[in-house]
């Protein structure tokens, strides 16, 4: 079973909106909710690796019902013949801590809710660097999920039917395309024999760029 290495508090602090070092109070909170988190979680994560084809509509992944649309997953998965989607959870224990601390401290609360976003990255790149142990990538791309660029948030319901995630690692998705626990990921990375390109991350590669109420608290589309 995964477990929780020690979480970047400087990630945490960022989340928190704090753009320079955090002062003694925010780093004691930090230092003491970091460890009740790793205490606290259970992390785990699926995959499973499918063809990708290009049709007029958009991206189609093999065993997964929707067409991806819209020009940013199109140019991500340009050359690639193959993808990994991914599903990345804290558990449901991140959400039941959170709601526990809020009950009597908040400032606990944003802390715990900010060391969940900074864990749950981390587990996405530990389950990219132990999948790719196991599939043979010559060149792979970043990880790209529902809700960056264009490519639209309601396609997280047929991903996660297509990982059987609900049997496997308690995931599911609310009718607004939300993921529950709400700390997980899902992402797809393209695979090709030949060198991809790799252009921005994340919020670099996003339309709603220094328009985005997530970004403006220091958090991303992807912890929604």
């Amino acid at each position: 079973m995964m477990t929780l290495n020690p979480i970047s508090k400087k990630e945490a602090a960022r989340y928190m909106g704090v753009r320079s070092v955090p002062d003694d109070r925010i780093s004691e909170i930090l230092d003491r909710c970091e460890i009740i988190v790793r205490e606290s979680v259970r992390p785990k994560y699926v995959y499973r690796k499918t063809t990708v084809n290009f049709t007029e509509n958009g991206v189609l992944l093999g065993g997964v019902n929707t067409v991806l649309s819209g020009n940013d997953i199109k140019k991500h998965l340009s050359g690639c013949t193959e993808a990994i989607v991914m599903a990345v959870t804290l558990s449901a224990e991140a959400d039941k801590l959170i709601r526990r601390t809020a009950v009597t401290d908040m400032a606990e609360a944003l802390a715990v809710d900010c060391l969940c976003s900074a864990g749950v990255e981390q587990v996405c790149n530990r389950a990219e660097e132990e999948i790719f142990e196991n599939v043979k990538a010559k060149y792979r791309t970043w990880r790209f999920s529902a809700g960056y660029g264009d490519l639209p948030l309601d396609i997280q319901k047929d991903l996660l039917i297509f990982l059987n995630a609900q049997r496997r690692i308690g995931l599911t998705v609310t009718k607004n395309s939300l993921l529950l626990p709400s700390k997980s990921v899902t992402a797809i990375i393209g695979i090709s024999e030949t060198p991809v390109e790799r252009g921005k991350k994340g919020c670099e590669s996003c339309k709603m760029k220094g328009n985005c109420a997530f970004s403006a608290s220091g958090k991303t589309c992807s912890e929604r």
